[in-house]
């Protein structure tokens, strides 16, 4: 590559213009549990920018993936000056969009986002700089020297304008007559419905925050800003899980620079009318949504299992975006909210497979989101399996880590699959994709970071344990103590919690040694709920063995709930194979699919 600037044009999705060093990856990257909100270093060990800092770098992936909370990371380094220069994407990504629209609304600072295409993004490799400016993008081998600086930002508020077709309702949401909090929710909203392509707006029934976890002011500087604007839910909002036990986190030895922002967050969300519901589990909630029915949910696993497991209508809102519409009670009619959207786009042939145990579903998840990156799949072969629901939850949460998709169907499983003729596209012809053991194999050693046995910590509730889960852990437990030195700790909602307890499911778990955390989630804890001396935890679920060494800086061990148990007693991991994934070691070659 020459100094002569290759030109490349794109769809501008933030206006702007910037350059720096070229930062390419081909591959998605979660903000959330990816990026450090307050440093721009990639923590997402698994990811290949890992070690990496954003700042000041034009940064080019194919798109975001897994959390709906990469908004507020977004945001939060924007503000705090530790985000990219500019961001190149392959495919179009509401969720970090979306922080960049935030920031450049309420803290009137902006980077340009421009998304160029898969073929045009395929060519950024090996270049050395980037510029860009609006729709144009320009690379170098090295850093031009033509003293260029980016213009200045247009001074003055502008008028607002949209070309989607507004109801009279809209319309007094965008004039102010409902207060300032509703008519800037509501000028966000249709910038994301236009960038979205969405013509109208549609009415939502409920809605579900992932906007209170607390990644730096500005995350609190956007909920309190609301509150001065005198915000208030217009349809039932439930909160997902904080950064913090609210009630205990003092008890819990949480630091108060954490504790009092984070619990402050909470109450901030709350004063908006929200309910006290704190779990990244709504669907364990008496009241969840039923099929067909028009919600909008943040909270990457929450989405995918709505879309999926209930039927119900949603696409994977990103944070702030959601609270938006709880403030508007309308929703972009887009995506998974059309039945026409929620068509298979890919086939996953999984193989027949006996003695499977829960390990098996998180697993499976981890790797068909990552084979099915932005697009739905169709997964057949698990018919005759009748995985419950506390797998497909596990499914769906690792699943919602390496892909983009908001929604997964199961042949003769998730509702809207039960006909799979039902989602599929009359005449389509769609790619397939076979699941062969040493691709399983591959993905299980992917989630086992850790390589010494010893186990410190187990971490279980990610997401939020159910009262079924809570019953096969007592009895597993029954009859048994924990080794003294190792932490079992479980993270779960408030109501799920008193129904194990009225169970009589919790004494016998305190007896065994479990702490209980509510409010919060492995996401967002850490140190001293994991001990400063611990070197290595262990969990059942995918999603957390994925993060956990970006988030906690500590290698995982993945296994099943009982391997769990096994190792909380002995203090050590066995690091032996399910018996369904054995015979892929026996013949173990180069991995794949």
């Amino acid at each position: 590559m020459t100094s002569t600037p290759i030109p490349l044009t794109g769809r501008s999705l933030v206006a702007g213009a910037a350059q720096g060093p070229l930062l390419f990856a081909d591959t998605g990257l979660s903000f959330w549990g990816g990026v450090d909100a307050s440093s721009g270093e990639v923590i997402d060990r698994h990811h290949p920018l890992s070690g990496q800092r954003i700042a000041g770098r034009v940064l080019a992936i194919p798109s975001g993936r897994g959390s709906c909370t990469g908004s507020s990371v977004m945001m939060e380094l924007i503000s705090n000056g530790h985000a990219p220069a500019a961001l190149v994407l392959a495919e179009a990504d509401e969720i970090l969009t979306l922080g960049v629209l935030v920031a450049q609304t309420l803290f009137q600072r902006s980077l340009p986002v421009l998304c160029i295409g898969k073929e045009a993004f395929a060519g950024l490799r090996g270049a050395g700089w980037a510029r860009v400016e609006g729709e144009r993008l320009s690379l170098y081998a090295q850093a031009p020297g033509d003293h260029w600086q980016a213009p200045s930002p247009a001074q003055g508020d502008q008028p607002f304008s949209t070309r989607l077709s507004l109801e009279p309702q809209d319309q007094a949401l965008l004039d102010g007559s409902h207060g300032k909090a509703a008519q800037m929710a509501m000028q966000i909203v249709l910038r994301m419905a236009e960038l979205q392509g969405a013509e109208q707006l549609l009415d939502v029934t409920r809605a579900h925050i992932d906007g209170c976890i607390y990644t730096g002011p500005a995350s609190l500087g956007f909920a309190e800003q609301l509150l001065r604007w005198g915000a208030k839910v217009r349809v039932p909002t439930t909160l997902n899980a904080i950064s913090v036990d609210q009630r205990r986190w003092r008890e819990l030895g949480i630091d108060p620079a954490l504790g009092e922002p984070a619990s402050a967050l909470g109450d901030a969300y709350m004063a908006m009318g929200a309910q006290m519901s704190f779990t990244c589990a709504p669907y364990l909630l008496d009241n969840a949504p039923s099929q067909g029915e028009q919600i909008v949910w943040a909270e990457s696993n929450a989405v995918v299992y709505a879309n999926s497991v209930l039927g119900a209508r949603t696409l994977k809102y990103p944070d702030y975006l959601d609270i938006c519409i709880a403030l508007t009670g309308r929703a972009p009619r887009i995506g998974c909210h059309l039945d026409s959207q929620r068509k298979a786009q890919l086939i996953v042939e999984v193989p027949a497979l006996a003695a499977l145990d829960d390990s098996f579903y998180p697993l499976l998840g981890y790797h068909i989101g990552a084979l099915a990156g932005s697009r739905i799949p169709l997964v057949r072969g698990l018919e005759q399996a009748q995985p419950s629901l506390d797998d497909l939850k596990a499914f769906g949460a690792a699943f919602a880590t390496t892909s983009a998709a908001p929604l997964f169907h199961i042949a003769g499983v998730t509702p809207e699959a039960l006909d799979p003729a039902q989602v599929l596209e009359p005449g389509a012809s769609l790619a397939t994709e076979r699941i062969e053991l040493k691709g399983l194999l591959h993905s299980w050693r992917a989630l086992n970071s850790a390589r010494e046995p010893q186990v410190d910590v187990v971490s279980l509730g990610n997401p939020h344990f159910s009262l079924s889960e809570f019953t096969a852990l007592a009895h597993l437990c029954q009859g048994r103590h924990k080794h003294p030195e190792v932490v079992v700790a479980i993270t779960c909602g408030r109501a799920v919690l008193e129904q194990a307890r009225a169970a009589g499911l919790i004494a016998g778990l305190e007896r065994f040694g479990v702490t209980l955390v509510t409010d919060t989630c492995w996401c967002m804890l850490g140190e001293p709920v994991i001990p400063p001396a611990a070197r290595t935890l262990m969990t059942n679920s995918g999603k957390y063995a994925h993060y956990g060494p970006g988030l906690a800086g500590r290698p995982v061990h993945f296994a099943s709930l009982a391997e769990c148990v096994e190792s909380a007693c002995s203090g050590q991991a066995s690091g032996r194979l399910p018996a369904w994934l054995q015979p892929a070691a026996c013949k173990e070659g180069p991995a794949h699919v």
